[in-house]
This record gives C-alpha cells, structure tokens and sequence, in this order.
C-alpha cells in the first residue's frame, strides 16, 4: 500500500517546484522553521522568514543574500494580516506559503490550571494557519500555481498525554489540510502537510529530547522527500511512519503508553 508521500495524482495537477521559488516562513528563526529556510535559500530558494525575535531576524537575513526577514506575531490577529499584506506587495511573486509557527507545553489537566497555555497553543497552533491562510488565499490562489505547506506532527495521530491540547491542534491541522486539499482541487494550488517526528529542537525540552531525532537529519530527509516526490500531499521521514500508522498497524494504545512512560 502506497505511503501518502508516494501517491501521486494527475500530472496536470499543481506540484512544487525543486528550486526558484519565493517562499514566505512564518516561525522560521529557530528549530525546523531555521533549518528550512536555511536550506531552501541554500539551493536557490528566496525565502521571507517572519518571527518575532528581532535579533534572531537579524542574523537571518545577515546569513544569505536570498533570506529577507520580517516581524511577526503569529498569535495577532492584525499583524498576520498586516504583514502578510506587506509581504505581497514587496514579493509579489510568492509562490509558496510555509505555516510552520508553534509552540507545544506541558499540561496538567487534573486542575483547571492548564486552560491559559490550552488558549496559547490553539491561539498559536490551529488559529494561527487558519488566519494566515485567509490572508493570503486570494492572493495564492490567483496564480497558475502555488504551494500552501502546514505542518502537524506525528502526534496528530499518536497522542503524547503530556501535551494534550498541543496533539489536539496538529490533528486539527492535518484534518485541515485535508479539507482545504479538497476544496482546492482544481486550482493550482498544492497543499503539503509536513509530518514531523519528535526532533531534537528547542521547541520542548524534556520527555523524549534523547530519543528525539536529530535536527539535521529531518532537515535533509524532508528535502530530499520534498525535491524527490514534488507532487507529494504528506512528507514522512521514516522515523515518524511508526506514529503515523499507529492505528492501522494495531499498536497505538501500546506506542501511547510507550510515549507516556518516556523520560
């Protein structure tokens, strides 16, 4: 049975191109998002990375003629539409939008407590590709092709119980990524879904981090998957196709105690 990475449409559909595009990257100064950008300006890409950490920005741009850098906050509803406006009218040519901002925290749900950082992560992590897709539907839909990439998690499909709302928001975005897929066809705009495994980033520290997967090794299999299979609607490196697959493979409940117990 073919991977979703593997199945491939009709050929007349939309796909991303392998090098000259101009990518926008919200949550780009750190972690997968740095690495991304990174390597995509690396083989040719300009990549338009947006955060909020000016310093980080800074040497960002400071890094390759092709990165750009631009402040935003991912949990403002005025300043996603702000700047995503200003980047269309600097950038006209844009052909790829990467939602890659968010942020996952440990919860406690034995007391109400854990609600403020529950409002956090949907605030940032569900809300936040919603109104960044809104803002610039119009714009990418009107050209003969584009690229929307999102970015769930193999959480989304094998729950960790510490991070509950975090696992909630990346099943949210994959189902999104899904339906707007389906609305899209047609047009000639393509949606990716990165599917991440734990990786050994900043983003949270703590349960896992020694089993995680090292940065650089998801960088370079994701663009390799990505230059490999252009059509593709899911990039699953191998290490996130056991979480994945979980439920058709019979041993979710015994990978979520696994992930539960692991410290």
């Amino acid at each position: 049975m073919p991977s979703r990475l593997e199945a491939t449409t009709d050929e007349t559909e939309a796909h991303m191109r392998t090098t000259g595009s101009t990518i926008f990257l919200p949550g780009g100064t750190s972690g997968i998002g740095r690495g991304l950008a990174e390597r995509f300006a690396a083989r040719g890409d300009r990549v338009i990375v947006g955060g909020r950490r000016q310093e980080l920005l800074d040497e960002l741009a400071a890094s390759s003629p092709l990165i750009e850098a631009v402040r935003i906050d991912m949990s403002d509803p005025a300043s996603i539409r702000e700047v995503s406006a200003a980047v269309q009218a600097r950038f006209p040519e844009t052909d790829v939008l990467l939602a890659m901002a968010g942020i996952m925290r440990p919860e406690d749900v034995t007391t109400g407590g854990f609600l403020e950082t529950a409002e956090a992560t949907v605030t940032t992590n569900l809300l936040g590709p919603i109104r960044l897709w809104a803002a610039w539907a119009a714009f990418l839909t009107a050209k003969e092709e584009a690229t929307l990439i999102t970015v769930s998690s193999g959480l989304a499909f094998t729950p960790l119980a510490l991070t509950p709302t975090y696992d909630a928001t990346k099943s949210a975005v994959h189902a999104l990524s899904d339906a707007w897929r389906l609305q899209l066809a047609g047009t000639g705009m393509q949606v990716v879904e990165l599917v991440p495994p734990a990786v050994q980033t900043a983003l949270m520290p703590g349960p896992n981090t020694a089993h995680a997967m090292p940065l650089a090794e998801y960088l370079d299999e994701t663009v390799r998957l990505l230059e490999a299979h252009p059509d593709a609607t899911e990039v699953l490196v191998e290490r996130v196709k056991p979480l994945r697959f979980s439920e058709r493979n019979g041993d979710r409940d015994a990978l979520m105690r696994t992930l539960a117990d692991a410290r």
